[in-house]
């Protein structure tokens, strides 16, 4: 099962400046609980925005840039090839062009609503009417922190 996960502000926002921009503790545990174990796809950037390899997980990197090498990652020239390095169990998990590119191959989502509107350069349109929403847990704000919901989303049919 091919899975996206990402967190959206409610104006589509998903980054900027190569970052969150907020900051939501259980989203990021939840995150690391999600994708341990499993291999995930990523693009570049994304890759480069870690300070370090995330422990536990395979790092396959999308790049068009055959060249390019970091320690941790292994390198994708194109989709069809990371979706074949990755096998049968994967997390898409950004940046906003790797979304775009994927998304049409997942069955499901994990989606962290954030319940605020920020600026960003990063962006994901509403998901269309393909997905049903299975799962949903709302949570109040913490601290500093904005509201939140965790949504589960499948690919209808």
């Amino acid at each position: 099962m091919l899975t996206a996960i990402y967190a959206r502000a409610a104006n589509g926002v998903i980054g900027r400046d190569g970052a969150l921009p907020w900051h939501i503790p259980a989203d990021l545990k939840r995150f690391k609980a999600l994708t341990m174990g499993a291999p995930m796809i990523m693009g570049r950037k994304t890759f480069e925005s870690f300070p370090a390899p995330l422990p536990g997980r395979r790092h396959i990197v999308l790049t068009r840039d055959e060249s390019w090498q970091a320690e941790g990652a292994e390198v994708a020239p194109s989709p069809a090839k990371a979706l074949a390095m990755a096998g049968p169990e994967a997390w898409v998990i950004g940046g906003a062009e790797v979304f775009a590119l994927l998304l049409p191959r997942c069955d499901r989502v994990e989606l962290t609503e954030v319940h605020i509107e920020v600026q960003g350069d990063a962006t994901m349109p509403d998901l269309g009417p393909e997905w049903l929403e299975t799962d949903r847990q709302d949570h109040e704000p913490d601290g500093d922190g904005p509201a939140f919901s965790f949504v589960t989303l499948e690919r209808r049919g």
